[in-house]
């Protein structure tokens, strides 16, 4: 192992540490001592919940880990948005799982709450997984409630997809475990069946202290809303325990019993472990991200047999497209490759930016993947589409069009992993966000923005020294120098996988030793929706 190969294996296993150091007080919730005072009252915590419910052994794939993260500051933080959520096996059957996490503001729905829940329940309904909601909700943060109550994509959307995906027969189960209020009440109602556990479990529209000023009633929360009330009087629940135990126990029958519906009927075999070790992921990426290296030594130890059969292996080479199997699903992979190559017709080509050829090359193998109904991963380092006369000329900005077109209207699932840069209309062409992945993950060492970090901080600079000069103000060198400083540390904290994460911009930053399994669980649900709609790109700039 070279001097270089370690220095990049350091930077990757300090990121990965933070990474994990990180997720390991978020995994804290409100804290020890809002731990403590949980299981004081019998209870289990959300994450002991999700435990206890899924199958030993069996994978997690979480969402929105780090949700919120350093956002709320004036409140005190809400660690993972309040809901812990994710995938997980509940009797064999993979299962979409949300449970509000009572430790962080009793389980009270902040903005980046109701953003979270909506996408879990957008991965649900893409891969027509059964929801399982572990209820125990204070409702919505009354000071935040202007961001989280009226707009399309707030606290009301939630309801409205319980009922959308009832109609698309995707069961719904929900285990009220602590309150359930206001207009929150409704979730568990509008799911197939609802458990509640004795003396924590209550619903009602308003609590006691709301009914009394209201109405003037003096009525305790278990006679106005809890288990006994709700099985044995309205009929609004369907079952009761004494346990948190005792009724996860219960879903799991439930879920064991739900039959298989039709699959995409993606092409798996026998998995095999890539030939070369998956280990050496962490020594690949350089420490510095403008350094070049060569995608196809990743590609290699993600892929069974470390097979990669490219296609147009010749042409547009700044983008890597072949077919290969992760985990034995069959894949179509679409990567930046990030080492300089050289043209047929002699030109030199930057590793990371997307020109004329490899636009066009990766727009067709996109078609060529939804003709087969080849599932598709985006393996993603990309600095931007190429720039300049030479480029505009020959029609780049047509060419990165028909690359856009063909990832907008593609109909297999996509998979997007940000590996590292992910800049501006390159993160667009390479499935970012906006694009509707199934699912998107960052490593550790992603970037995501709209341009570089030096280069953004360069034109921000000289559009504040316009302005200040316009203004009649004199800028001395040594200023200059300092608000470039200023510009560069605040647009690179904007940049990281951390940043994004916060905000759902990618559904969770993972080791990249768990890419694979990643992958491979993703697909596994995708495989659960029959692909339905039909190819057609539209009118396609040729």
């Amino acid at each position: 192992m070279d001097l270089e190969t370690n220095k990049n294996e350091d930077a990757m296993r300090l990121a990965i540490s933070t990474m994990k150091q990180r997720l390991g007080t978020i995994e804290q919730g409100g804290g020890k001592k809002s731990l403590e005072k949980v299981r004081q009252r019998g209870k289990l915590t959300a994450r002991e919940r999700i435990q206890y419910l899924i199958d030993k052994d069996t994978p997690f794939i979480e969402i929105g880990a780090f949700a919120a993260y350093e956002m709320y500051p004036e409140y005190g933080g809400c660690p993972a948005a309040g809901t812990v959520g994710g995938i997980g096996y509940v009797s064999g059957r993979q299962c979409m799982i949300v449970a509000n996490d009572m430790t962080v503001k009793a389980g009270a729905w902040f903005p980046m709450t109701g953003k979270k829940n909506l996408r879990l329940q957008e991965i649900a309904m893409e891969n027509h997984l059964p929801v399982i909601y572990l209820v125990d909700s204070a409702g919505v943060f009354l000071p935040m409630q202007d961001e989280i109550f009226p707009d399309k994509e707030h606290f009301g959307r939630i309801f409205r997809n319980n009922a959308r995906m009832s109609a698309m027969g995707i069961t719904q189960i929900a285990a009220v475990m602590g309150s359930c209020v206001a207009g929150g009440a409704y979730l568990p109602i509008m799911s197939d069946e609802v458990l509640m556990v004795e003396g924590n479990g209550s619903i009602f529209l308003a609590g006691p202290y709301l009914v009394k000023a209201a109405i003037g009633e003096d009525v305790d929360a278990e006679t106005l809303g809890g288990a006994v009330t709700h099985t044995e009087i309205s009929g609004i629940a369907d079952y009761k325990f004494k346990t948190d135990e005792e009724c996860l126990d219960q879903i799991k029958r439930i879920v064991s019993k739900i039959g298989q519906g039709p699959s995409a009927g993606f092409d798996r075999i026998a998995p095999a472990p890539p030939a070369l070790p998956e280990a050496e992921l962490n020594s690949i990426l350089p420490a510095d991200s403008s350094r070049p290296y060569d995608m196809l030594e990743i590609i290699h130890r993600l892929v069974d047999h470390s097979a990669f059969d490219q296609y147009k292996q010749d042409y547009g080479k700044s983008i890597l497209c072949g077919y290969a199997r992760i985990d034995g699903w069959a894949v179509g992979i679409v990567a930046n490759q990030r080492k300089m190559v050289k043209s047929r017709k002699g030109e030199m080509q930057m590793g990371g930016v997307i020109y004329n050829d490899s636009a066009d090359k990766a727009a067709r193998f996109i078609m060529n993947c939804n003709q087969k109904k080849i599932p598709l991963v985006f393996l993603q380092d990309v600095t931007g589409f190429m720039v300049g006369s030479r480029s505009e000329h020959a029609g780049i900005i047509k060419d990165g069009a028909k690359l856009v077109n063909a990832v907008s209207n593609s109909v297999v699932p996509k998979i997007t992993i940000i590996i590292g840069n992910s800049y501006g209309a390159g993160n667009y062409a390479m499935c970012g966000k906006a694009y509707d992945p199934r699912f998107i993950f960052a490593w550790p060492s992603a970037k995501i923005a709209v341009m570089g970090g030096e280069q953004a901080a360069k034109t921000l600079l000289q559009i504040q020294v316009a302005s200040l000069k316009a203004k009649g103000q004199e800028i001395t060198p040594e200023e200059e120098t300092r608000l470039l400083k200023e510009i560069t540390d605040k647009y690179n904290s904007q940049t990281t996988p951390y940043y994004a994460a916060a905000r759902l911009w990618v559904d969770d930053i993972i080791d990249p030793a768990d890419t694979r399994s990643h992958i491979a669980e993703s697909i596994k649900a995708a495989n659960n929706a029959p692909v339905e709609q039909a190819f057609n790109v539209g009118v396609f700039q040729v």
